[in-house]
């Protein structure tokens, strides 16, 4: 997913413009779905500063998420935690579906520049396009999916230990994986059955689906923009009733029996991962609802501005573990007494803070249930008075 400068382009783009007179085309009697819209050749030649930038951006983007898969693969292997394994598979899958994205959408978007291949003569039957459009949606929703799939399980392993203790093995999380690349990849196939459609896209460089209030088109784009944006708030909804979970283990009066050094660190993780896939794709999600549902005309400078927007969360996810984690800490650290405590006592003043409003709730609940076993225990003991005896 990597794109051309936005310079030459104009804000609101009409259907054909920028396009040379499709009759000078051979075959242009019988023009191809996806040139519909916007037919090459353009007008707009690539420029030096988009060959580099894509190129910079693709080696950037395979480097970071290569160097996370060999960091993940590390762990994984000295990792004996269940509930960590299941994170690190999510998190592997992740980086895989990253890296995959950046190198299929950047090979093609970088070979174009290179070589400014004409696509009507290389794909007069739209079926390149076709599988750049399917590769932009796939590896577009396939973040979203998988965040939202690890705050089921962090919500999971958090609040329901013992359900998540019998129901999610290895091979459960596995198939998690591909039921999340299962959804996106059928999402991805719609526009081929006829619920949507992918056309060339200016300047020139790259397939997208039609984002239009017409028909079909229009009931494609709100399906990718409403199931991006329900994974958002899903993942925003759990993570935040995981973390309040995870305050008041960490910080009532059983934290020094309950470590949970790694239940933070995930946590953090993956609330970094939920606050970046937010930040790049929220602005592109929200972009394409209120195009189609506006009915007003596609603002191609802005599709662009967005779409790059959201390339970046593939080039930040991987850095999330590289960065954020307790054996880099370590390492930035050496003088601290890891050792102690739990990774709360990194920040004691945060962590009395905390522990001052999380004692009214765990006081309250502590006598709730106190209160709820004297009345049981009231109905059910024997009555403890001894029987009278007659005088003699």
């Amino acid at each position: 997913m990597v794109f051309p400068s936005l310079s030459g382009l104009n804000s609101t783009t009409p259907r054909r413009l920028a396009t040379m007179n499709s009759s000078d085309l051979p075959g242009a009697n019988v023009t191809p779905l996806c040139y519909s819209i916007n037919s090459p050749p353009f007008k707009y030649p690539p420029t030096v500063a988009s060959i580099y930038y894509s190129s910079i951006f693709s080696t950037l983007g395979l480097s970071s998420n290569l160097i996370a898969f060999i960091v993940l693969l590390k762990s994984f292997r000295r990792t004996h935690n269940r509930s960590r394994s299941s994170f690190l598979i999510f998190l592997g899958g992740l980086v895989v579906t990253d890296f995959m994205g950046l190198l299929v959408t950047g090979s093609i978007v970088v070979s174009y520049y290179v070589t400014h291949f004409n696509w009507r003569e290389l794909d007069p039957d739209c079926h390149f396009c076709n599988f750049m459009g399917m590769s932009m949606v796939f590896y577009g929703l396939c973040p979203l999916l998988l965040g939202a799939a690890m705050a089921t399980e962090r919500f999971i392993g958090i609040n329901l230990p013992f359900a998540r203790s019998t129901i999610a093995p290895k091979r459960r999380t596995v198939s998690m994986v591909l039921m999340v690349w299962m959804t996106a990849g059928c999402i991805a196939l719609l526009p081929l059955t006829g619920i949507g459609s992918y056309h060339m896209q200016m300047p020139g460089s790259w397939c997208f689906f039609n984002i239009s209030s017409e028909g079909n088109d229009l009931v494609f784009s709100l399906l990718f923009s409403l199931v991006g944006l329900i994974c958002i708030t899903a993942s925003f909804l759990l993570n935040t009733v995981s973390v309040v979970t995870l305050i008041k283990v960490c910080c009532g009066q059983d934290s020094t029996q309950r470590r949970r050094d790694h239940e933070v660190e995930m946590m953090v993780q993956l609330i970094l991962i939920m606050t970046i896939a937010s930040v790049c794709w929220c602005p592109l999600l929200v972009f394409i609802a209120q195009t189609v549902l506006s009915g007003g005309p596609l603002q191609i400078k802005y599709l662009l501005l967005w779409i790059r927007f959201a390339t970046w969360n593939q080039i930040l996810d991987p850095w999330v573990y590289i960065l954020f984690r307790r054996a880099v800490f370590k390492r930035i650290f050496p003088s601290f007494d890891w050792s102690r405590g739990s990774v709360m006592s990194l920040y004691p003043s945060f962590r009395e803070t905390v522990r001052r409003y999380a004692r009214p709730s765990l006081v309250s609940s502590m006598s709730s249930d106190q209160t709820a076993e004297m009345t049981k225990s009231s109905l059910t003991s024997p009555p403890t008075t001894k029987p009278h005896t007659p005088s003699t």
